[in-house]
């Protein structure tokens, strides 16, 4: 039998043995970690995300947030990049493939999970900024690569952490954004993709040679466009299908559940899919829990960790609520949720109930600027991340790098690197949430003094 076991798997290729450990830790270890991590984190600290949703808003508003005393952003910019990153294309596409595997019910656990993933992103946010080093010449360095220092396992975890984030940034916000975008300019406007790879080339090595700077300049001019012109779709498809709104959020309950009498058999099969692809896919779009918020929040040099922590929610809450569970929202309204399509052809389906030939253009567009925006705060996070493991050097190879990677990326048949990418990004969670947890005490002990304020 074990010899028979060595000639299966030798004959088995590199994208089937890719794909079988993507499923398995993308199946129930990866879930349940994240559910234990964000239960453990709401109880001790009091359902902050709760108790603080109104003044995480009162905080993002308030003129301190758009002051930074020394660091290379402020923590209104901060906010800016972090919703850069978890509004792209894993949101656009991913939710029609969550609600393609996991029926109506995976909307209802969508919903469910941004519980968890709001005090989450408190927890990584503020150990980013209780937590600072500096690199280089003296930028300002925060997220897990310093407070991964004070945990079990401190003197290798930083540095694994930060060449898979480096590689998420590289790969996952780079290459992957750059081939989504050159899909979709070749599609709407039948361009030659050598030339969209060349102008993706220019674009990013313009952004690149402005430095931090540019990068934070072109995030704020981007996110409101993107965001703004993806929410105005939705409510003007939902206004269309206000009649479905009711029957639909009933469909999304029965799905989570199955109220249906099925076979035993095929409720549970049913119900375990609802529940994997409804907390898989806004887990990896929102980026809660992986700690490229808190890169981008520690990089402020603020020094109210805690009021940073709490207006970081959100942007997880926007991610997670405005776009993801919208979007499955839509889906299921417009009734082409189970159409057979998936991906961003299942959203394109969606749109095309009210928009008709345009769909295709308006889904498109939001595609492309969903990707530049990741794109560019992708090379921030990436560029930290370089600094971390080189001290501060060689930032022009760097620049380089990412520039090439654009090029390559937008020509490239990416297939096989999605689920690699996806083990990298379940790698991400796993020492982040381990550090959230080992530092529990601190995150508990200093909100305590805050809250009895």
């Amino acid at each position: 039998m074990e010899k028979a076991l060595n000639i299966t798997l030798t004959k088995l290729p590199i994208a089937d043995i890719i794909q079988n450990v993507n499923d398995f830790l993308w199946g129930w270890p990866i879930i349940i970690f994240f559910i234990a991590a964000g239960a453990i984190a709401t109880y001790q600290l009091k359902f902050l995300q709760f108790r603080y949703f109104f003044q995480s808003w009162k905080l993002l508003l308030k003129p301190g947030a758009m002051l930074s005393a020394h660091g290379q952003m402020t923590p209104f910019q901060a906010f800016i990049g972090a919703l850069n990153t978890s509004v792209g294309n894993g949101s656009l596409a991913g939710m029609s493939v969550a609600v393609h595997l996991g029926g109506p019910g995976a909307a209802f656990w969508i919903f469910v999970i941004g519980f968890f993933s709001l005090i989450i992103r408190y927890c990584e946010v503020y150990l980013s900024n209780v937590y600072q080093g500096t690199v280089g010449k003296d930028a300002v360095l925060g997220g897990p690569m310093v407070y991964l220092r004070r945990v079990y396992g401190g003197s290798f975890l930083p540095y694994v952490y930060a060449v898979f984030c480096f590689a998420f940034a590289l790969v996952g916000g780079n290459a992957m954004q750059c081939n989504s975008i050159r899909l979709g300019v070749e599609k709407i406007l039948n361009i030659n993709a050598g030339w969209i790879a060349l102008g993706l080339f220019l674009f990013v090595a313009y952004i690149m040679a402005g430095g931090a700077k540019r990068i934070v300049s072109f995030s704020e001019k981007i996110v409101p466009l993107k965001v703004g012109g993806f929410f105005i779709s939705c409510i003007i498809i939902l206004l269309f299908h206000i009649n479905a709104i009711l029957p639909a959020l009933k469909l999304i309950v029965c799905g989570a559940f199955n109220c249906k009498a099925f076979s035993g058999a095929l409720i549970g099969y049913s119900i375990l899919s609802a529940i994997r692809y409804g907390i898989s896919r806004p887990v990896n779009a929102t980026e809660a829990g992986l700690g490229t918020a808190g890169i981008l929040f520690g990089s402020t040099g603020s020094r109210q960790p805690v009021e940073d922590g709490i207006m970081s929610m959100v942007s997880t809450f926007i991610s997670n609520y405005l776009v993801c569970f919208l979007l499955t929202l839509i889906l299921i309204v417009t009734g082409v949720w189970n159409n057979g399509l998936t991906s961003t052809a299942l959203t394109i389906s969606a749109f095309e109930t009210v928009f008709g030939t345009y769909a295709g253009w308006i889904v498109t567009i939001l595609s492309i600027m969903f990707g530049m925006g990741v794109l560019v705060t992708n090379g921030f996070i990436a560029r930290e991340c370089w600094q971390f493991l080189t001290a501060g050097k060689y930032l022009n190879i760097f620049s380089s790098i990412y520039v090439l990677t654009a090029l390559f990326g937008a020509l490239a048949q990416v297939g096989v690197v999605w689920n690699a990418i996806d083990i990298v990004i379940a790698g991400l969670l796993a020492i982040n949430l381990f550090a959230i947890l080992s530092l529990m005490p601190k995150i508990t002990a200093d909100f305590k003094k805050y809250d009895a304020r």
